[in-house]
Parts: C-alpha cells; sequence; structure tokens
C-alpha cells in the first residue's frame, strides 16, 4: 500500500475549458490516466490538491468523477481556487454516493488514516493582506487546516494545501506557524503552472519540507508521499 498526491487535473469532461492548449499539456487526459494507472494499484490511495474541475456545478462535474473513479486506487481531494462545484461536506457527499463514486473521499475539516500517517489539510491562502475580505479567507482557512489535524488519529500527519505556504519571495507567516506548532514536518501544494513553477519551493524551510505536486510540473506522473 502507497500514498501519492497531485494537484491540479483541471478536469473538464462536461465543460468546453479543455488544458490542452497551454504549453505541455497536449492530450494529458490520457497521459494522466497512462501513468497514473501504471503505478497505483486499487490499494493505494492519491490525494488530488485542488482546481480537480473547471465544472460549475454537479452536472458539469459527473463526467469528470466518472474518469477520476475509474482510476486506480482511492482518491482523497481537496478544493482549488476553480473549484466552483465544491458545496457543502454533506450535499458533496450525498453526489458522490448516488452516482456510485465510491472511490473519491472530500478532505474538508476532516482527516484521513492512511497506513500509519494522518491526510489533512485544505486548500489554503497565499499570503499576508491588509484586506479585509483576505484576511476573513486566511482565518477560515487556518481554522479548516486545525479542525483537519485536530481530527488526525496518527502521529505522524501529513499536509496537502492547493495554495503554495510560501514561494522563493513570499511566505504566509500564519499558516507556517501553524504547520509548526502542530509538528507538521511534510507538505504538498499545487496551483502553481508554468512560469509560476519557477517561485515554488521545494525543499526545507522552517524545518517544513514543502514539495510543489501540479499536474505539469510532475509530467502527469503522480507523486510517491510514502510506501506502507
Amino acid at each position: 500500500m502507497s500514498l501519492f498526491a497531485i494537484a491540479d487535473t483541471h478536469l473538464s469532461f462536461g465543460t468546453n475549458k479543455p488544458m490542452d492548449s497551454f504549453p505541455g499539456w497536449n492530450n494529458y487526459t490520457d497521459r494522466l490516466q497512462i501513468n497514473w494507472n501504471s503505478i497505483v494499484k486499487e490499494s493505494d490511495t492519491v490525494v488530488i490538491a485542488g482546481d480537480i474541475s473547471w465544472a460549475m456545478n454537479f452536472d458539469e462535474l459527473t463526467a469528470d468523477f466518472d474518469y477520476i473513479h475509474k482510476l486506480n486506487g482511492e482518491k482523497i481531494i481537496l478544493k482549488g481556487n476553480h473549484d466552483y462545484w465544491w458545496n457543502t461536506a454533506s450535499k458533496m457527499n450525498k453526489f458522490i454516493e448516488s452516482m456510485g463514486f465510491d472511490t473519491i473521499k472530500i478532505l474538508h475539516n476532516n482527516s484521513f488514516t492512511v497506513g500509519d500517517v494522518s491526510v489533512c489539510g485544505s486548500r489554503g491562502w497565499m499570503f499576508e493582506s491588509e484586506e479585509e475580505h483576505d484576511e476573513k479567507i486566511l482565518n477560515r482557512e487556518l481554522q479548516r487546516i486545525k479542525l483537519s489535524i485536530d481530527s488526525a488519529e496518527c502521529e505522524e500527519k501529513i499536509i496537502f494545501l492547493h495554495y503554495p505556504p510560501l514561494t522563493a519571495n513570499l511566505k504566509c507567516e500564519e499558516i507556517i506557524s501553524l504547520l509548526n506548532e502542530n509538528g507538521i514536518k511534510k507538505c504538498f501544494y499545487g496551483h502553481l503552472h508554468g512560469v509560476a513553477a519557477k517561485i515554488a519551493v521545494d525543499g526545507i524551510v522552517d524545518g517544513i519540507d514543502f514539495k510543489l505536486i501540479s499536474c505539469d510540473r510532475l509530467n502527469f506522473v503522480p507523486k510517491l508521499i510514502k510506501k506502507f
């Protein structure tokens, strides 16, 4: 059994917003499917850290979730900034159950045990801001990350965020402090693509090992996080 992760699948089977027009994204859904199923077994778990689908509602989401559901392994998904279909946990779980997508689980104010680690996380937020709206979002995300960590059952907790909590020249001190206060040693994030990935931090900062796992950064191959 193994834990993998990837972010920013940006699926659009139910909408007309393919990513193929972007450099490096040609035929990406077929490439992702082949790569995924070649390394992920049914006994494995894959975290998808946000920007899962361009869908605006559950009707548009159905084909994208069907694609994810049919990939090997269990999937744990969390919200990205483009996941406009995201709803309350109860509504999302009801949709998943009604459609029979039983390989998909929602990471939202909770955590999941995989092997001997707890998978924790939330969408996150990027950096400090003086704008009231941004401050409210950051405080909400801090609370969600804390709820996720507090629900964890394992000593080792691995954090997955959509937004990077830091880049080469900026840092969200509040999120970093929260992770340090709770003994987090590994944090995986998405959101950064193409040229923007040049400012990504891949390495240890403030005692935490940060890694960018966006699809194009990983060449559409899920990243192995841990074998059990």
